[in-house]
């Protein structure tokens, strides 16, 4: 896989729904990031935090559910407070979204919030979802293209379920998610990617994979270009969870995007170990393909809710410490450049 050359976000970005649906939920918004509210120029957009949660729910992580609009609201203005100017919510279907909330939270808090579809690994999922694997890239399309229901219980009831609506306006979602496991494809995750890169076919739209420790990622690349899918279009979840500045390097090259989103992990090992790599990456020259997240998702580490760090720790505590190693133009590529880039729709290649 070789490096594909992608649009400078600053300048050039023109366009929005140059038509209707055709085709098999085709949409024809190209140049544009979608948000919760609409759509918008990238050049505009600001500070984006790209992975947060707001509103989650897994069995994986028992007591831990997102599920107060007030505590989530009062933890997206502490973040909008600590210097960024929105995320990406990173929540894909059946695992507690809650879309109307999402745009109640944008609207009074004047902050940036870009919505997902999409499936999670096999791992998040007590129960299937009640969504046919042969169905999944028309529900992934349709919820970027016509609007993300209210309750995805209503997926239950039907496959094309009427979207959440803001001022008369349906909410749509702006990226795909979908996860694997650890050196692992199962069956149905595998599924999911095609899906994932089927709808991506349709629409343009942004792919961001979970990975585990980032093990199978070059296989995940590889699997989604050879499915029409550009590395440029994809985002690595946790690539920081595998602090190697070599694979890292490897990885940048291909063109696909690395999220760094370990900050107040210490568990595994101290923030200068993330640091490290990332300085490094940047040294190579792959400033360009970093991407900067909390991924806090868990209830005990909401301020809102008596827990810690807290969303606004990134802004607070981590991004000092990463200003002064990288400087402030890496800084301002890595916050501003970088998610407006990998947020932007894309025409999908003729014929794909």
């Amino acid at each position: 896989m070789t490096r594909e050359v992608t649009d400078d976000v600053t300048g050039g970005m023109t366009g929005g729904m140059t038509g209707g649906m055709t085709g098999g939920m085709t949409g024809g918004m190209t140049g544009m990031v979608r948000t919760v509210l609409g759509d918008r120029d990238p050049a505009g957009l600001g500070i984006l935090d790209y992975h947060e949660h707001l509103f989650h729910a897994s069995p994986l992580l028992p007591g831990e559910d997102l599920d107060d609009a007030a505590a989530s609201e009062r933890e997206f203005a502490a973040l909008l407070h600590s210097g960024f100017d929105g995320i990406i919510d990173a929540t894909p279907i059946g695992l507690g979204r809650r879309t109307a909330e999402l745009a109640g939270i944008a609207a009074r808090t004047g902050g940036v919030v870009v919505a997902s579809t999409g499936r999670h690994r096999d791992a998040h999922y007590a129960e299937p979802l009640p969504i046919a694997d042969d169905d999944l890239a028309e529900v992934l399309a349709r919820e970027l293209v016509v609007g993300v229901p209210a309750d995805d219980a209503a997926y239950r009831r039907t496959a094309t379920p009427e979207p959440a609506t803001r001022s008369g306006a349906p909410i749509r979602a702006g990226q795909i998610k979908v996860g694997i496991d650890y050196w692992r494809i199962s069956g149905a995750e595998r599924q999911a990617l095609l899906a994932a890169a089927e709808a991506h076919r349709r629409t343009g739209a942004p792919v961001m994979v979970h990975t585990e420790r980032m093990s199978a990622v070059l296989e995940v690349l590889a699997l989604l270009g050879d499915h029409g899918v550009p590395a440029a279009s994809v985002a690595i979840a946790h690539a920081d969870r595998n602090p190697d500045p070599g694979l890292h390097a490897e990885v940048a090259e291909t063109g696909a995007y690395l999220g760094y989103d370990g900050a107040a992990r210490l568990r595994d090992w101290p923030e200068s170990v993330l640091l490290d790599c990332l300085a490094a990456v940047v040294e190579r020259g792959h400033g360009d393909r970093v991407l900067i997240g909390g991924d806090v998702a868990r209830r005990s580490g909401y301020v809102s809710h008596g827990g810690l760090p807290g969303l606004s720790y990134l802004g607070d505590r981590y991004l000092p410490r990463l200003r002064r190693r990288v400087g402030e133009r890496i800084l301002d590529q890595i916050l501003r450049v970088n998610p407006a880039r990998y947020l932007t729709w894309r025409r999908p290649a003729a014929g794909g």
